[in-house]
């Protein structure tokens, strides 16, 4: 892991957002700096620059990711993500076992079952598009959706094949500190 003060540096060159530069998954990445520029890219545009999909939804998605394939980093950095995108912790802690959560709603079980198919078939299955289509309208939702999770199933790998650590300070797995069955 490079010192920050360098990741941020070669973060700037190779347009690394400032808000993910000194994050440790980039303090790695920042080695391959035109490596981290693409994935910072991908990342900005899926979070913050002109994503169709909600938030919430997203958030789900990712949070079910970092549960199923054990991705502490993953989880922790998206704990927070998923409350300030309106989640809450009852809904957010409903990916660790949606079948018997009574919060999530139908787009939300939608996403979540997308979500499931891809990880377990590598293709979300015709019953499951016709689910989510009933709640994501556009070509361009359906698409984030299937982006999205390719993109943070693709994170969950990294993480932990680089075995980035959580920053300094962060607890694991919160809000409970109860790792998943993967992990």
């Amino acid at each position: 892991m490079l010192p920050e003060a360098e990741a941020r540096a070669i973060g700037k060159e190779a347009g690394v957002p400032s808000t993910m530069s000194g994050l440790n998954v980039f303090r790695v990445m920042s080695r391959h700096p035109t490596l981290a520029g693409v994935v910072a890219k991908q990342l900005a545009m899926l979070l913050y620059r002109g994503n169709k999909l909600d938030d919430r939804l997203r958030e789900l998605i990712i949070m079910r990711i970092g549960w199923r394939t054990g991705a502490l980093y993953e989880w922790t950095q998206h704990w927070p993500v998923a409350l300030h995108y309106g989640l809450t912790e009852e809904e957010t802690l409903a990916v660790r076992d949606p079948d018997s959560a009574t919060c999530l709603g139908p787009a939300e079980r939608a996403v979540i079952a997308a979500t499931d198919d891809v990880l377990d078939d590598g293709a979300v299955s015709e019953t499951t598009w016709q689910a989510c289509a009933e709640h994501l309208a556009s070509d361009e939702e359906r698409l984030e959706l299937v982006a999205a999770i390719c993109n943070w199933n693709t994170f969950a790998i990294l993480l932990k094949s680089l075995n980035i650590p959580l920053e300094d300070g962060v607890d694991a797995w919160p809000p409970d500190g109860v790792p998943s069955p993967d992990a």
